[in-house]
């Protein structure tokens, strides 16, 4: 099962969010899984058009995803998936 992991950015929003093993094969339902979990955190990853956000990325198995508009990219059974919302402004 792949393993998500969330960076402590994420976790100031959601105070529960911890790792957590899902039997989702994609970015996209993985997304679906992980929304179920913590209600709207799919609002800070992704826009209205289903986009991963300009300040968001998303590593799996250490390689940044290609695909930023489809969230296409391939996960494994033995995946480790990184969600990074990076933080802005001065």
């Amino acid at each position: 099962m792949p393993t998500v992991h969330f960076t402590q950015a994420l976790r100031r929003f959601f105070n529960d969010l911890d790792s957590v093993e899902t039997s989702e094969q994609s970015i996209t339902s993985i997304l679906e899984y992980i929304d179920q979990q913590w209600p709207g955190i799919r609002d800070y990853i992704v826009d209205d058009q289903g986009k991963l956000r300009q300040h968001v990325n998303i590593f799996i198995d250490g390689e940044l995803i290609q695909d930023r508009e489809g969230l296409s990219d391939p996960v494994s059974p033995k995946s480790e998936v990184y969600f990074f919302q990076a933080l802005s402004g001065g």
